[in-house]
């Protein structure tokens, strides 16, 4: 029998539950100015997940939601914003153009977070010398240039 690993993850109050099921597609370090702002720190640690890994447990109700582009010139949504309601906390980021869930690898409980690189790290403003790979943008397989910079 092939067990499968459940997440346990919420928002800051705990109004908003979440589970996650399985394990991540990727985790990765941000530097974009966009995931800067909305995590208000220097560099977002990411995870990805299959949507259906996504399971809102309680308070589904208090989940508000941003979609728009910032400071963008993409007209597509690319990212749909999630947190809760009464405390502010951040839930989730919806990438309907990726078909991913991004969750912040904070608001997930007991999660040993594995960067795997670096995206956006041309507009870095914490450099982190850590040996991993820096994409100027994103992996060609994520649909950037797949272009490096050096650390």
């Amino acid at each position: 029998m092939n067990a499968t690993t459940t997440y346990h993850a919420s928002c800051f109050c705990g109004g908003v539950a979440m589970t996650l099921t399985g394990e991540p597609e990727v985790m990765a370090y941000c530097h974009c100015d966009s995931c800067r702002r909305w995590s208000a720190g220097r560099v977002s640690a990411f995870t990805l997940w299959k949507p259906e890994s996504l399971a809102i447990t309680r308070g589904a109700e208090q989940i508000a939601s941003y979609e728009q582009n910032p400071r963008s010139d993409h007209r597509q949504v690319v990212s749909k914003r999630k947190w809760c309601k009464v405390c502010g906390g951040h839930l989730y980021t919806d990438h309907p153009t990726m078909g991913l869930i991004d969750v912040p690898s904070a608001v997930i409980d007991h999660f040993h977070f594995e960067p795997a690189f670096h995206v956006h790290y041309q507009e870095s403003v914490q450099p982190i010398r850590d040996g991993l790979p820096k994409f100027k943008d994103l992996p060609k397989e994520a649909g950037g240039t797949g272009n490096r910079l050096a650390e």
